[in-house]
């Protein structure tokens, strides 16, 4: 690999040895990493040329799962390797019951990834949507195993397209195909040589309306609010978010709620609780007082819910009429397409240039980008009041996935014919 990109990776490496002393997610992450590569590698061997699918995070997870989970329902006999870089993926899917086997994967040394590719000397390898990891991706096309990108995104500011961007041009060539998400990422790939690309669309359309077909009720929460569900729900809060909406909130004592943080702690719940006014309560309470049967008193006046749990938040937002996207005033928005599944309106930051889907939502009607807190303030304003403007841009937010799904019938038939 270019002696650039390596000294590069190293850089970062080391940086990440640096933070660790500061930061628990760079702590666990190196953790496991170590672990990957002195304990698992000897386990990785035993599995018998897997499919390995790799993913950044959580979210890129929920992009590739769809992929997964089809490859386990119709070739069963078929093993799978499943890593993560990053701990917010990896600890919350290291049992993911559809995978033979989950791992950290290490940095992108040449010496890292010569050691991984030889022990698991997978049939193919599936990387989801960012991951251009040169060295793995080398040793992989060294080896004559496919490599495949999927869900891929690519925009004319990336290094790929510029004067100065050629060995990351070069990690393009060797992928065996690349899938992505639109005629755009099609015709810049185009215009720097590389023509092995279908525009097959997103998965993560195929994921949320699975998740929308096949979830199950939580239990007690179609009682809050004697049954009408939430006036707004927001998903993956930040600090930064909730400078901009709970104003809001506060002016509105009559509006009902559920608020999912992106990452908690006890301290940061009882601020979050704190600072909005009337009663609230945490999701794991109102379970417990809603076992069955008639609404207990507790229940009373209860105008909102702070989720206190990870992995129901795409669940929840079936019990909401408009939803609020964390993330757009930080580093970017989080999943749009689970709240709109459910043919509501979905609001959000200015952070969501990488995003397709926020932009044709903006331009079709069924997304709004907010910019300020009096963006927000008007924009809830607005579809709170406008029952007939609130019912169109959800209509038009559901019609939008709908008309998305199918990405993963594309990219299966061809890998698994």
């Amino acid at each position: 690999m270019n002696w650039l990109y390596n000294t590069g990776i190293r850089l970062y490496s080391a940086a990440a040895s640096v933070g660790a002393s500061r930061s628990k997610k760079i702590a666990t992450m190196l953790r496991g990493q170590k672990a990957t590569l002195e304990s698992v590698l000897p386990e990785l061997r035993e599995l018998n040329h897997p499919v390995w699918v790799h993913a950044a995070s959580l979210g890129e997870f929920e992009q590739g799962r769809t992929l997964i989970e089809r490859l386990r329902r119709e070739q069963p006999g078929r093993q799978i390797l499943l890593s993560f870089f990053s701990p917010s993926g990896y600890e919350v899917r290291k049992n993911y019951a559809h995978a033979d086997k989950v791992i950290y994967l290490p940095f992108d040394t040449p010496d890292n990834a010569r050691a991984l590719v030889k022990a698991v000397d997978p049939s193919m390898a599936i990387f989801v949507k960012y991951e251009f990891w040169g060295n793995y991706i080398e040793q992989l096309h060294e080896r004559d195993i496919p490599v495949y990108l999927i869900s891929a995104i690519f925009r004319k500011g990336q290094i790929f397209f510029r004067p100065w961007g050629g060995f990351m041009r070069h990690i393009l060539t060797l992928y065996r195909h690349i899938y992505v998400q639109d005629e755009n990422s099609a015709k810049l790939l185009a215009s720097v040589g590389v023509t092995n690309v279908t525009v097959a669309g997103d998965t993560r359309f195929d994921r949320v309306t699975e998740i929308m077909k096949t979830t199950a009720e939580i239990k007690g929460i179609d009682q809050f609010n004697q049954g009408m569900g939430a006036d707004l729900i927001v998903g993956s809060s930040w600090e930064a978010d909730e400078e901009k909406y709970i104003p809001w909130l506060n002016a509105h004592p009559e509006v009902t709620f559920i608020i999912a943080p992106h990452e908690f702690n006890d301290k940061r719940l009882a601020a979050l609780r704190k600072s909005i006014d009337g009663k609230v309560m945490y999701l794991s309470e109102w379970e417990q007082i809603h076992p069955d049967g008639e609404k207990p008193s507790e229940a009373e006046d209860v105008r909102g819910l702070i989720v206190d749990c990870f992995g129901k938040l795409s669940t929840l937002y079936r019990y909401a009429r408009m939803a609020y996207i964390g993330g757009g005033f930080g580093a970017g928005i989080h999943n749009i397409n689970e709240a709109a599944v459910y043919g509501m309106p979905v609001i959000f930051g200015p952070t969501h240039k990488k995003f397709k889907e926020a932009a044709d939502l903006i331009a079709l009607g069924g997304g709004f980008s907010c910019h300020s807190a009096a963006d927000v303030t008007a924009t809830l304003d607005n579809l709170y009041t406008n029952r007939a403007l609130l019912a169109s841009s959800g209509k038009i937010a559901g019609d939008y996935i709908k008309r998305n799904i199918g990405a993963t019938d594309v990219i299966y038939h061809d890998l698994f014919k």
